[in-house]
This record gives C-alpha cells, structure tokens and sequence, in this order.
C-alpha cells in the first residue's frame, strides 16, 4: 500500500498550493490513499464543510485534523461524516470520529487521529487510547496511520516507541515545522515528528511575520491572520507499506513555487 500524507492545510494560500502540487505528486507517487491534516484550512483556524469538500475534491480520502476542529458550525458536518476525523482522546460526547476506515477495492487503511497533552489540554490518555483503538483495528486491516496531533517532540517520540509494531505509521503535526528525524522503527512503524505544513514559506507557521513578531515582543494577545503572500510550499510524506502492513520506505517531501 502507498499513502501519501499533507502536513497542516493553512488557510486558502495553502488549499491553493495543495491544489497546484498535488496533481504531480500523485503522478510519482501513484498513492492508493491521500490524507491531510485540515484543521487550519479555513482562515488560519479550524474547518468549514464548504473548505472540507473542497479538499476532498482534491483526491484527499481522509482529513485529520487537531485542537483547532471545534468551529460551532462545523460541529454538524463533522457529526455526519466519516471521512473527516477529530483526536480519538477527547471525552464521552464528543462530536465526530477519531478514527475511520477508508477502503478501494479489497484494500482498507484505518486512520486514527490523537492528540497530545504536553503544553496542550488534559485530554484523556493518547498513549492508552491509541493502543487500544489499534488493537481494536487491527482485527480489521493490518494498514493502520496515526496522525498525532501534539506539541512535544518528546511525547510524539514517545507515542512512536509505545504503538511501534501496532501501527504502521506515526506522522506528527501541529507544529507546522517539518522535521528531518523520518525513520523505520526497529518493530516496522514508520515515523517522523512533524509532517510540515501547506502555505505560505516567509511566515511564521503560515500567520503574518508581522503580527507574530508583534505578539512576541508585546506580549499582547491577538489573533493572528494568514500570510497571502508567495512562494508556498506543500510538505509531506510518502508511505509505502508491506502486506503485513509493516512500513519499508518513508520519505519526506517539500515542494514550493518560485519567487
């Protein structure tokens, strides 16, 4: 199985990147399934079920997403879909999914989506969570992604080492920084601490350089709005699996437009 795997969708400088580049990277890559990360596609923070379909019209089978998912107005799209998902980790009630089964044909890939705790909010255990969704899964696909939502490098290293050999991938988000630390861990599970990030390359994490620098130095609160200006990158990576669902090839990409 080849998966293909986009790093935080930032607002609509990155959907219009994804668009650009994707067509291409399906083309070398020839993936089976495409899953990205959308919970900053619309404006900066969170999802739209319009921002959603569009996405989706990309090719995209799986949209994981993150802390920034609870828009009001999204809640009811999230409650109906199953190819949209929120972390598995929050409490009893929660609208949505953590996880979902996407299948072509005879193949199936479960998609489990965490989130972490560190420099975060006290959600229910990831590590506990995870495995037991895994084990869970497992009776259904040996092809199981987990999209780990989280600040800390140290606890998504962690979560690779617990669910290594249970899962057959761990990609890490939400810092928007893409790592150089991709890797086969010694029972077969495919990791890398953060994917990276679709939109703008000169921002701060794809927000106006100005206005983070203005948070920063005043210390102020505020909302900071997405950077429109190019280039723009799309970060990622490309999956491919063995039969026993096990990873053999992990390669991280960055691609960007001139100027």
């Amino acid at each position: 199985m080849k998966i293909l795997f986009f790093g935080d969708v930032v607002g609509s400088p990155g959907r219009r990147a994804l668009k650009e580049f994707i067509p291409e990277l399906i083309k070398k890559y020839e993936p089976d399934f495409i899953v990205a990360n959308g919970e900053n596609s619309a404006g900066g923070y969170g999802l739209t079920e319009k921002v959603a379909e569009e996405l989706l019209t990309l090719g995209i089978d799986v949209i994981t997403t993150g802390n920034h998912v609870w828009k009001k107005e999204f809640i009811p799209y999230l409650q109906k879909t199953e190819r949209v998902i929120r972390p598995a980790n929050y409490g009893p009630g929660a609208p949505g999914k953590g996880w979902t089964i996407c299948q072509k044909g005879t193949q199936k890939l479960a998609v489990i989506n965490l989130e972490g705790r560190i420099f975060m909010r006290p959600l229910e255990n990831p590590f506990l969570v995870g495995k037991k969704l895994a084990e869970e899964l497992r009776a259904e696909t040996p092809f199981i992604l987990v999209d780990f939502h989280a600040e800390a490098t140290s606890e998504k290293i962690a979560l690779g080492y617990f669910l290594d050999g249970l899962v057959s991938a761990i990609v890490g988000t939400h810092t928007h920084v893409q790592t150089s630390d991709e890797r086969i861990l010694p029972q077969g599970t495919g990791y890398i601490t953060d994917v990276g990030m679709c939109g703008s390359t000169n921002s701060v994490i794809g927000m106006k350089i100005s206005q983070a620098l203005e948070l920063y130095v005043s210390m102020v609160g505020r909302k900071l709005e997405v950077e429109e200006s190019g280039p723009f990158k799309v970060e990622g990576v490309f999956i491919e699996l063995d039969l026993d669902g096990r990873t053999t090839c992990l390669e991280r990409f960055r691609v960007s437009t001139a100027g």
